[in-house]
């Protein structure tokens, strides 16, 4: 069995990591190794399109217009 060490991690994660272990019953570890494994093991959704759109035929034949507009910063004043 593997370990990693996460270094960085925000003071407000850790105390909510240990908020959501307490409410499952279990080690922080436990919790972490719960989310990380079922994190690991949920399909990436830009895969799963890719995926059905292969099997919906693909989008190779899809037109994609030419952009026309022109990018501007955001004023937020």
């Amino acid at each position: 069995m593997s370990s990693i060490i996460v270094r960085g991690l925000d003071d407000s994660v850790k105390e909510q990591l240990v908020a959501q272990a307490k409410r499952h019953g279990r080690s922080m570890e436990a919790e972490v190794r719960d989310i990380l494994t079922k994190a690991a093991q949920r399909p990436n959704i830009g895969v799963a399109l890719m995926r059905a759109a292969q099997s919906a035929g693909g989008v190779d034949v899809l037109p994609i217009p030419e952009r026309s507009d022109i990018a501007r910063a955001v004023d937020f004043e």
